[in-house]
């Protein structure tokens, strides 16, 4: 990507503005004593936009999960100022006590490390006979419009003071900002450098620790270094803009700034994307390398990525219903096999904000009618399959009991009356396909698996089981087309990825609770089928009809490979089959290797032909390769 020249301030590139000695030293006057809350700067008349994330703005601080202090508290003549923060909210308030009626305390947030914020928010004033009161609960970062914010406490009791701001430092775990590059664990250099009239400016990242920090040389005194952060993939960073600004001193031709984290955990804030600019001390244009992400290991950039496009307030990845199901899956998927528990909060957030009633448009085309069921009930069977992975890796029950009513649900479409058996696709009873009843029998076997003393699961597996070897939606070459027809017979339609995963997935699952090699032998068919066939793998890399010259995959068909990899992956386990094994290697070398930019987005073409497109779906279903490649190598 060639460099970019941008501004000293993070303005557009025109022109370059070089700060002047007197109005800077001003300015920086001004900006401390407004950050050490010595002053209070005039808020902005415009009203503050509501934040919501986990809570709204506005909450009651009585239903605040914690009440900490991590910032000095300021006295007003006599008063107490005090800024109370809960980080499992991600919220803030302010109180003032040991006053008298009148008295004020407020909240400031702002988005850009304190240089302008919203004011006067939540104002309360100390009524009648009272000696203190406290704001309403306010959001700290918004997640949703990817902008970490800063906020603090102020009073006003004949005089104003402020607190100050919290968080000002981003920290993830041990890794926070201002750590000294001499600590990095490695030095790795994900994008070219830039160049501007001889000097070199790289962007330097520790991936194990998620850190960035930046370089210039081959220059001379007063050339200037710094970094950007953004947590939208570059596209605004008024919180992150000129970070750790260093100068090259006299009798020097480098310098580096410190290191600044990318992870922001605390406010709900992953995948932050950083790059590095600078300038010559006699010129007015700087220039900036291209943005990039460090990945600590390739499953964790990947998941960092993906939870960018989570809607927290939501608890969901908008638009797109039974895909969020397999995103969720392919999260968790990730959580157990690295051992890390950042997005564990996104498991319960997802069920809790979604298991409701939805209209029609709200979640999906169709009504959701609650309990993840509607009319669409190959939709259901993911959110069951999602919340089954949900209890595995929790071992809470209101998971299972969840899994155990949507499958009830899908149970009700179970008819013998046309084609001996089978799984209807819809409410409607027009369609008989694999994928319904692929998720059937996974389903039936998994709660068998998980209920003590189960027979009435087990039994329906079998006969799913039965059934589906027999309806013929397996064709002569192992390979499983889409449904049937209404006459009963294999529809010829197209062979996609996720029905033959299924499949194998089922049937390996099947023959861990029976001990039946029958349905070992159609897994391991299944899956040798898929590897030698072009009508799924091309060069050894998993390929979709989609995926072939200028063809392009649609919002569903790009999470099948993502699903056939994890039930394939659930084969090579279960027979330590090295053919097997390599082959999920080979996806995620793939994938890592030519389908990923310096952002680490993962397209929808694994071997990374064009047109290639990526997305968060296109995310999800890469991160369920590079988990498996990782957990077949424990």
């Amino acid at each position: 990507m060639a460099a970019r020249h941008r501004s000293l301030l993070g303005r557009p590139p025109a022109p370059f503005l070089v700060p002047f000695p007197v109005p800077f030293l001003a300015l920086v006057l001004a900006l401390f004593l407004a950050l050490t809350g010595l002053v209070a700067l005039p808020a902005p008349a415009h009203a503050a936009t509501p934040v919501c994330a986990l809570v709204c703005d506005t909450l009651d601080p009585s239903k605040a999960q914690q009440d900490t202090f991590p910032v000095p508290n300021r006295t007003i003549n006599g008063r107490i100022l005090r800024l109370h923060v809960s980080d499992p909210d991600n919220t803030a308030w302010a109180s003032i006590d040991n006053g008298v009626a009148g008295d004020a305390v407020w909240l400031d947030r702002s988005w850009d490390r304190g240089a302008t914020w919203d004011g006067l928010l939540g104002k309360a004033s100390v009524p009648g006979s009272w000696t203190g009161t406290r704001t309403l609960m306010y959001n700290i970062t918004d997640p949703v419009a990817h902008r970490r914010g800063w906020i603090r406490a102020c009073g006003d009791a004949a005089a104003v003071t402020c607190t100050d701001w919290v968080y000002p430092k981003v920290c993830d775990g041990a890794s926070c900002d201002g750590a000294d590059p001499a600590t990095a664990a490695g030095d790795d250099t994900p994008v070219p450098a830039t160049t501007l009239f001889g000097r070199t400016i790289s962007l330097h990242v520790d991936q194990r620790g998620g850190m960035a920090w930046g370089v210039i040389a081959g220059g001379g005194a007063g050339d200037e270094v710094w970094l950007d952060r953004s947590w939208d993939s570059g596209a605004s960073q008024p919180e992150g803009s000129s970070l750790g600004r260093k100068s090259v001193p006299s009798g020097a031709t480098t310098t580096r700034t410190v290191m600044f984290a990318t992870r922001d955990p605390r406010g709900l804030l992953y995948g932050g994307a950083v790059r590095v600019c600078g300038r010559e001390a006699s010129h007015q244009e700087g220039s900036c390398t291209a943005w990039a992400r460090p990945a600590p290991t390739r499953a964790r950039g990947a998941a960092d990525a993906l939870m960018a496009s989570y809607r927290t307030d939501e608890g969901w990845w908008r638009s797109s219903w039974w895909n969020s199901a397999v995103a969720l899956t392919s999260l968790i998927d990730f959580a157990e096999q690295s051992g890390r528990h950042d997005y564990d909060w996104a498991i319960a957030r997802t069920f809790e904000q979604n298991r409701g009633v939805f209209p029609a448009g709200g979640r999906s085309s169709d009504p959701i009618e609650g309990h993840f069921i509607s009319r669409a009930i190959d939709d259901a069977g993911w959110w069951a399959m999602a919340w089954l992975k949900a209890y595995d890796y929790t071992g809470d029950r209101r998971y299972l009991e969840e899994a155990v009513t949507i499958t009830t649900y899908v149970h009700q479409y179970w008819d013998t009356g046309t084609c001996g058996g089978g799984v209807w696709w819809d409410r409607e009873r027009t369609y008989k396909n694999a994928v319904t009843n692929g998720q059937y029998l996974w389903l039936t076997t998994a709660l068998h698996q998980r209920i003590s003393g189960d027979t009435v699961w087990g039994a329906r597996a079998t006969t799913a089981a039965n059934w589906y070897l027999a309806s013929g939606m397996i064709n002569s070459s192992g390979l499983v087309n889409d449904g049937i027809t209404t006459g009963c017979a294999n529809n010829g339609q197209t062979v996609w990825s996720y029905n033959q995963g299924l499949a194998i997935g089922a049937f390996t699952q099947l023959w861990r609770s029976t001990g039946n090699s029958r349905y070992l032998d159609t897994a391991e068919r299944l899956a040798d089928s898929a590897i030698s066939s072009p009508a799924l793998t091309r060069g050894g890399v998993l390929t979709e009809s989609c995926d072939i010259s200028t063809a392009t995959c649609d919002d569903n068909q790009k999470q099948f490979k993502g699903i056939f990899i994890r039930h394939f992956a659930d084969l090579a386990d279960a027979t330590a089959s090295t053919t097997y094994k390599a082959y999920v290697t080979k996806q995620a070398d793939s994938i890592w290797t030519t389908d990923r930019d310096p952002l680490n987005r993962l397209g929808a073409r694994w071997s990374g032909t064009s047109p290639n497109t990526s997305d968060w779906r296109t995310q999800a279903s890469a991160l369920e390769a590079l988990t498996a490649a990782g957990r077949l190598l424990d």
